[in-house]
């Protein structure tokens, strides 16, 4: 699948400026692409407590999750305001792996700087449930 990435730049960039994050200032925002053409996006979401904080990544997953997961994750970008542009934590970096292996992902930041890399590469060993099914 040939990836048209301005459109998803373009939706990150606009959601970061919902991010809610008065503690540590630093906003993103994140696009998920699915293999149906539909755009998910998510910012990311503070709390003072910063465990409870929902990371753009996340927050994307859970609108697709939330939507039906219609298609399939095919792309992803991360829009933060850091040089180099930001990766993905170590959670977000999971939960992707829940449903993709090798995901591509464009990371920017407002400088117009961007980093291609795929999960895959970023997150060569994700956890692997060996018991029963559960529920994918």
């Amino acid at each position: 699948m040939q990836i048209d990435w301005e459109p998803l730049v373009q939706a990150a960039h606009k959601v970061r400026e919902h991010a809610y994050a008065p503690f540590s200032k630093f906003r993103v925002g994140a696009a998920l692409l699915t293999a149906d053409g539909r755009i998910f996006t998510g910012c990311n979401i503070e709390n003072r407590t910063y465990g409870l904080t929902l990371c753009a990544e996340r927050c994307a997953i859970a609108a697709w999750v939330a939507a039906g997961s219609p298609g399939h994750p095919q792309a992803l970008v991360v829009h933060a305001d850091l040089s180099p542009p930001a990766r993905p934590c170590g959670l977000c970096r999971e939960t992707l792996a829940e449903f993709t292996k090798d995901l591509p992902i464009l990371l920017t930041n407002p400088k117009g700087e961007r980093d291609l890399v795929t999960l895959k590469e970023i997150f060569p060993q994700p956890f692997e449930w060996t018991g029963p099914a559960h529920g994918r």
